[in-house]
């Protein structure tokens, strides 16, 4: 066990992490192929595009696959950091560090009492499931600043707070990283440091260039794209003799004809029920636990991913990293739930960029791995709500106070209080 464990664990992580790491930097830089699609296209031709309009102190106000948050900006325009480097070389680079950081935040978290190195290895396999995807976006950034808001707001709230509000300016969904805080005083410093941050963020940003909201309107007319779990419908739909097609739009394949738009808005009212179930769970929680917070931001972002109308590829790896920080603590209640996700980014490789084809043609491969991987993740879904409503909502009969500590989450780590 001592692989695994302790000193020897950490050196075989940071071995099996530089040695995948090389063979995912291979494949963006092209010195091997991976069959399918050329995933670097979006990095070297839209992130550059990008880019250049962003250097001239506008928002992309004409392109309607600009669908970010202001602060999405920062990562477009990081490579500019490395001015020896090409744009695309210097994108690769500056994701490899980011990488890197997450590995080094959750070893460094599991050297506490009460964590172990699981969630590393978590992080160490699941990042080059998705293949080269997985660097080929500005995802694992933003799933970066997610982690490091989880791992500090164990001690400290303010600095969960402020990191959400930054992550939701880069991408929205980190913002459910402050779902599970635990009532009290930490809620409040928490969520106050959220809106604070936000609030001058949002500032800054609409006063220094124009258009820093104008992706609200691009994703407001966003349709049901052919990845997300609501359209096996129309895969399965096209067997037999359904009408639509599927078109390029907002930049990404999207189902297009009749029914459509009626599935997308029953979707999107799924993911109203989703926000009404975690409403309700955080109510009734009572017994809050240092994990917790991790616990309850990755059933967050489980719900809404299968509730969204698009789910892309590297969408999986904002829950590799939320696993990953939920398994640090020895206390989680989501370890299958992890083990569900990492077989469903292995899955999502297969049909991005390998089976990508078959994915748009609907034929029975192509269903196949649609059905599966979004088959694994609304398991994991279902069974996180369980778990998490099990862990904090206390039975009949049960006199808990709330926001209360457990003796368990005591177990976990001395700072198991925020």
């Amino acid at each position: 066990m001592t692989v695994w464990t302790g000193a020897g664990g950490r050196g075989a992580a940071l071995a099996v992490w530089a040695l995948t790491r090389a063979v995912l930097l291979l494949w963006v830089f092209k010195v091997l192929e991976m069959p399918g699609l050329d995933v670097t296209v979006d990095v070297s031709v839209i992130y550059r595009n990008w880019y250049e309009v962003l250097r001239t102190g506008s928002y992309p106000l004409d392109d309607v696959t600009w669908q970010y948050p202001p602060a999405a900006a920062l990562a477009v325009a990081s490579p500019a950091l490395l001015p020896f480097l090409e744009y695309a070389s210097a994108f690769f680079v500056l994701v490899l560090l980011c990488d890197a950081l997450v590995l080094a935040l959750l070893l460094y978290a599991s050297g506490r009492p009460g964590t172990r190195p699981a969630g590393a290895w978590m992080w160490v396999a699941g990042v080059p499931l998705l293949g080269p995807t997985v660097y080929a976006r500005y995802d694992l950034m933003v799933t970066a600043v997610a982690v490091a808001a989880l791992l500090a707001g164990v001690r400290r709230p303010r600095v969960l707070g402020a990191l959400a509000a930054f992550g939701a300016l880069l991408k929205v969904w980190p913002v459910l990283v402050l779902v599970g805080t635990a009532k009290g005083r930490a809620t409040r410093r928490a969520w106050t440091a959220a809106a604070v941050t936000a609030g001058v963020l949002s500032l800054v940003a609409a006063v220094a260039m124009p258009g820093a909201f104008a992706f609200l309107t691009f994703q407001r007319d966003r349709g049901l794209e052919i990845e997300s779990p609501a359209a096996l419908v129309f895969h399965v739909a096209r067997q037999y003799g359904w009408q639509g097609g599927i078109e390029l739009r907002y930049g990404s394949m999207e189902f297009t004809g009749p029914q459509v738009a009626l599935v997308s808005t029953v979707v999107l009212w799924l993911s109203v029920l989703a926000f009404g179930w975690l409403l309700v769970w955080r109510l009734r929680s009572r017994t809050f636990a240092v994990h917790t917070a991790a616990d309850a931001a990755f059933t967050a972002v489980l719900l809404f991913t299968v509730t969204s109308r698009v789910v892309s590829p590297q969408y999986l790896v904002w829950l590799v990293g939320l696993a990953a920080v939920c398994l640090v603590f020895r206390g989680t209640r989501m370890v299958p739930c992890a083990w569900l996700v990492l077989v469903a980014t292995g899955v999502t490789v297969l049909e991005f960029p390998l089976g990508f084809a078959h994915v748009v043609a609907s034929d029975a491969q192509g269903v196949a791995l649609m059905a599966v991987r979004n088959g694994l993740l609304l398991a994991a879904a279902l069974t996180a709500s369980w778990r998490l409503w099990r862990a904090c909502v206390p039975g009949p009969g049960a006199g808990r106070d709330a926001g209360e500590i457990s003796p368990a989450a005591r177990a976990d780590t001395p700072a198991s209080a925020p």
